[in-house]
């Protein structure tokens, strides 16, 4: 958060703390889909190297998103799927 002055510094400061809270809700759904996007490739290649198993939380937060978002066989679009993984990491609650 910043302030600047107004009025050649006689007035007092103008608050920029509702430019800084916009600002930090943007970058936070950004972070929200990057990390949409770092699950939806995490699991699809953990899929990759089955029969192979990872730790028991990892498979739970797999098997549970799995329930949502299906593995990718085929080239298909996968806004949906990011979606869908956006809306994983909102509510997924171990």
């Amino acid at each position: 958060m910043d302030s600047i002055s107004s009025s050649n510094n006689q007035e007092d400061h103008v608050s920029m703390g509702a430019n800084a809270a916009t600002k930090c809700l943007r970058v936070i759904n950004n972070v929200e889909k990057v990390l949409a996007i770092e699950m939806l490739s995490s699991v699809q290649a953990i899929e990759f190297r089955r029969p192979l198993k990872t730790s028991p939380v990892l498979e739970e937060i797999i098997l549970a998103f799995r329930e949502s978002i299906s593995f990718n066989e085929v080239d298909r679009f996968l806004h949906d799927d990011m979606k869908k993984s956006v809306e994983f990491i909102r509510t997924y609650e171990l």
